[in-house]
């Protein structure tokens, strides 16, 4: 994408009143170059089966082209008419909670016959109206697709059938998953019971691993479809979504990211965070960079806040910040969901850009001045590149498996990656993720594996050779015990990255008045406490950063590094309080020689950068809260693009509440 895109999502449809040239007009003054269409109104195309009204879709798009607004258009899949159901009741997803029932979005089998068909109908018809419009730059397939806990008797007889394929005979899967236990054992494909009741961990992982590939297959479905209409220039997207805590958390637990992107020339993403007094950026740092890394390439933001909840409604200045702090990780488009506030239905009180009267607003007036910039820094800010040295690994397995072995205190496997993640962004180290089966290791200087619970042997023995050729590694608790089928390994955990990483452990406990103490017996003041989780290491080759203090548990390391050929492991075993966490992360990045000027900053002063097309360094400093802060430039002679003021090494900048800077340092440097 050669420019910077400035979009919302726009549904002529919900409009109360004719006010399409009015809308247009008031998104040019903001500087909206991009629109979304289409995604959420099958019912309004295909009111009756087989009968088409794409009127909303025409007008629409004639009047952006008129306008100069491109538009992206979204295959309406996600949220099923009422003839269709009423026609074919199968299309609803049978789920562990029972049949499906009308009414809300995403309630589909996916491997509906009836559904498919239906689908591809619309499909064919909606994109082979569109693809010759001058409007048209790209489309969306679906919307936040995920598998949609769908297990009916369609998809448990899919479920089978890839069983038998993956894994041959019988015998083999009741010896891997160990189905002898409670009478679970399968003598006959026949009676291969629904997975929706088992409780056999291993079964279940298998039967989500193969829910994921649904979606991983349906997505390439459909962007096979639409790119038979593709034009040149044109481009396919998924809007990919995350693990939900009220916003966007951690990985996604329905879809693998990683082979699902596959299919898409570009990815897109929807994120959203916590805001007013909660706003930090690390759910925009943290979605883009896993976003970013999904095809090792710049992506679309297709949707994010502008006004929303009540308790989201930013405060002055929020809005540019976050505009920016998406471009800072490699976006190349900011959209809002959406441009108006809908007066009815489940999301009434999701408010968009325009307030319910339609009128201009702080926040419509805030977004104004992000378009200007926009406009004039695309060619200095579009493209940004990075050329991370530190990779966190994650995977959907060990989600997954996880989530049937959940920690004492209820915490899951996204709790430990945002654990882990989150303190790197405050200290300013920015990372790429990769999954286990990634290859090119040597690319990073440094890499962090949250809790890989539920992991093949190959992996991990790249690991332990990535260490030994002289990479740097920081494990967590819950690394290595399972293999690929979630059972538990045999060997003295952590089983095979032991050799690196210079412990064993066989006992794990729930802490209860546990601090920890460094090899000199100094606790470590207000950050010792330990919660969660603890395993008992007993060295082999690693030397001992902390240790247990407890009366009981203190001839047992905590927390140890290893030298290994040419490079060094760290074992963290157990949850540490955020800040001891960030001493471990510190002397890791330290180690693994990535410590700079950018990480003598910290939260609530964040950096993050990336080289443009020209060749240009361009470095984003962030002011996270209220108070305004200064910030020394410590680089070479630079421009700070939104001011224009000039800078030399060393020169100080204000920082107002919630600011931004940017900094310009040419490869002249000039």
């Amino acid at each position: 994408m050669n420019q910077l895109r400035y979009g919302v999502a726009y549904y002529d449809e919900y409009m109360p009143y004719e006010r399409l040239a009015e809308d247009i007009a008031m998104m040019q003054e903001a500087g909206i170059n991009t629109v979304r269409i289409a995604e959420s109104t099958w019912s309004t195309h295909e009111p009756q089966n087989g009968v088409f009204d794409f009127t909303s879709v025409d007008r629409v798009l004639d009047a952006m082209a008129a306008a100069g607004i491109a538009v992206i258009v979204g295959t309406p899949t996600y949220a099923v008419p009422t003839w269709l159901v009423k026609e074919h009741p199968e299309v609803l997803a049978v789920t562990p909670r029972g049949p499906g029932k009308y009414g809300a979005r995403q309630i589909m089998d996916i491997t509906s016959p009836a559904y498919l068909f239906h689908a591809e109908r619309i499909i064919r018809r909606l994109i082979g109206r569109v693809c010759k419009h001058p409007a048209v730059i790209g489309y969306q397939t679906d919307n936040e697709t995920k598998h949609y806990d769908t297990a009916g008797d369609n998809v448990q007889h899919l479920f089978v059938k890839y069983m038998r394929e993956r894994f041959g005979t019988l015998e083999e899967i009741n010896r891997r998953f160990g189905l002898d236990y409670w009478s679970n054992r399968i003598n006959s494909w026949e009676d291969f019971p629904a997975v929706t009741g088992t409780i056999n961990g291993s079964l279940g992982a298998e039967f989500a691993r193969f829910q994921r590939g649904l979606v991983t297959n349906f997505l390439a479905w459909q962007a096979a479809l639409v790119n038979e209409y593709k034009q040149t220039g044109q481009f396919v997207t998924q809007n990919f979504d995350f693990d939900w805590r009220g916003h966007s958390f951690g990985l996604q637990p329905a879809v693998d990211h990683f082979a699902a992107a596959e299919a898409f020339d570009i990815a897109g993403v929807d994120i959203y965070h916590p805001s007013q007094h909660e706003l930090t950026g690390t759910e925009i740092a943290f979605g883009g960079d896993l976003t970013r890394s999904l095809k090792r390439s710049n992506y679309l933001v297709l949707e994010t806040q502008a006004q929303a909840f009540s308790h989201w409604t930013p405060y002055p200045g929020q809005l540019r910040l976050q505009a920016f702090s998406h471009l800072a990780s490699g976006a190349d488009m900011v959209a809002y969901w959406h441009w108006h506030s809908i007066h009815n239905s489940m999301e009434t009180y999701w408010k968009g850009l325009l307030s319910h009267d339609f009128k201009p607003n702080p926040v419509y007036n805030e977004a104004k001045t992000i378009g200007r910039d926009f406009a004039r820094l695309s060619d200095k800010l579009a493209g940004l590149q990075k050329q991370n040295k530190v990779a966190v690994m994650v995977s959907n397995e060990a989600l997954t498996a996880m989530e049937w072995f959940k920690l004492p205190d209820g915490q899951g496997y996204n709790d430990v990656v945002r654990w882990l993640y989150d303190e790197l962004y405050r200290m300013n180290v920015e990372c790429d993720f990769i999954p286990p089966g990634c290859t090119e290791l040597s690319r990073y200087s440094l890499i962090i594996v949250p809790a890989l619970y539920a992991v093949e042997d190959e992996p991990l023995e790249r690991l332990n050779a990535y260490v030994h050729q002289g990479g740097h590694m920081v494990f967590s608790f819950k690394s290595g015990f399972t293999n690929g089928d979630v059972q538990v390994r045999t060997a003295v955990q952590p089983g095979i990255i032991s050799e690196a990483c210079g412990v064993t452990y066989s006992q794990f406990i729930t802490p209860h008045e546990v601090s920890l103490k460094n090899e000199s017996g100094e606790y470590s003041g207000e950050d010792r406490e330990v919660t969660s989780w603890m395993e008992l290491l007993t060295p082999t080759t690693a030397e001992v950063l902390y240790r247990y203090g407890h009366r009981h548990w203190g001839q047992y390391a905590a927390v140890t590094r290893n030298r290994y050929g040419n490079g060094t492991a760290v074992y963290i075993g157990c949850m540490t309080s955020r800040g001891l966490l960030s001493s471990i992360l510190k002397s890791a990045v330290a180690e693994a020689g990535l410590w700079g000027p950018d990480q003598e900053l910290s939260w609530p002063l964040i950096v993050r950068s990336g080289t443009n097309r020209q060749g240009d360094k361009v470095r984003y400093y962030f002011n996270y809260s209220d108070d305004p802060h200064q910030v020394q430039y410590p680089y070479g002679t630079a421009v700070e693009l939104l001011s224009g003021q000039e800078a030399m090494p060393g020169a100080t900048f204000d920082l107002e509440p919630w600011g931004v800077l940017i900094m310009l340092e040419t490869s002249s440097g000039s």
